[in-house]
């Protein structure tokens, strides 16, 4: 299964003699699926099966599903509403009695409000007809949406794999950088012993090793280098998984994270610091892109 994007957008047009209809799906990041469908009055049996239908192509993201009905313009048929217009004609004869008036014209009449009324088209199909329709459309939707995910999926596996392969080129570089380190502080302690032994102050053996050993722990960063090696194996090996691995990706941005902070605590040398924090402007932004990720 190719990487797949949170981000998408999908729109499917249908209908039939009667109606027409638009779904629209936008999908953002979500720490879950996050479905939210809008839609028009008469069309609620299709809230569940869709529901249904976008909870088993999507994993992850916030995804908001419009749906748009219009009725088709059709040729407008007209009745006459007769008691309207016979009650009416009644009242007009009353006052023609007592006034001095024309008699009312037929044309006047049927302009009266009420007197002439649309009739409505009888629907062409069943409910469950449209239902079943409608729900076509959104699968098609749906599946344009999943391509959209993918397309941009493709892309972030590429910007993702450049990031893993810079962390792993500063990674290499810090382990190179220990060593060299490693010998400048082996040469300045012993420039620190000989300027303690020239100014007469005596040192013990003992208290020199204890010192060494000391400096040799709290620099030490082997564990470090070794957890950020894994870290991105495992990093290429989601890459290539045959499954949604955006929490994944996310959680193991956030040990990249860690072991690079401590890195940074233990450098103690500019050399080995510029390269920690290199490190972790490259982690920022893998955290900023896996955000993204299904």
């Amino acid at each position: 299964m190719p990487l797949s994007s949170m981000t998408g957008f999908a729109r499917q047009q249908g209908g039939n003699e009667a109606q027409s209809w638009t779904w629209e799906l936008r999908s953002v990041n979500g720490r879950g699926l996050d479905l939210r469908l809008r839609l028009p009055p008469g069309t609620e049996g299709v809230e569940a099966p869709a529901r249904a239908l976008l909870s088993k192509q999507l994993r992850r993201g916030s995804v908001t599903c419009n749906l748009q009905v219009a009725t088709v313009a059709q040729g407008v048929s007209y009745r006459i509403n007769r008691p309207l217009l016979a009650e009416l004609a009644a009242l007009a004869s009353e006052v023609a009695a007592d006034v001095e008036a024309a008699p009312p014209r037929l044309d006047g009449l049927l302009a009266l409000r009420g007197v002439l009324e649309p009739v409505e088209p009888e629907p062409s199909q069943d409910r469950e007809a449209v239902e079943r329709a409608l729900l076509a459309d959104l699968q098609q939707a749906a599946d344009s949406l999943v391509a959209a995910r993918r397309a941009e999926g493709d892309r972030l596996t590429v910007v993702l794999g450049e990031l893993i392969d810079r962390i792993e080129e500063l990674v290499t570089a810090a382990a190179a950088a220990a060593v060299q380190r490693q010998a400048r502080q082996r040469d300045r302690l012993r420039e620190q012993v000989s300027q303690l032994l020239d100014a007469g102050t005596p040192v013990p053996e003992e208290r020199l090793a204890q010192e060494l050993a000391m400096l040799a722990v709290k620099a030490d960063i082997a564990e470090e280098i070794d957890r950020l090696k894994a870290h991105v194996a495992q990093a290429r090996g989601h890459l290539a998984a045959d499954a949604p691995v955006g929490r994944e990706l996310d959680f193991l941005a956030q040990e990249f994270n860690r072991e690079a902070n401590t890195l940074c605590s233990k450098a103690n040398d500019l050399d080995l610091t510029r390269i920690g924090l290199d490190l972790k402007l490259a982690i920022d932004r893998l955290r900023e892109q896996v955000q993204n990720v299904e």
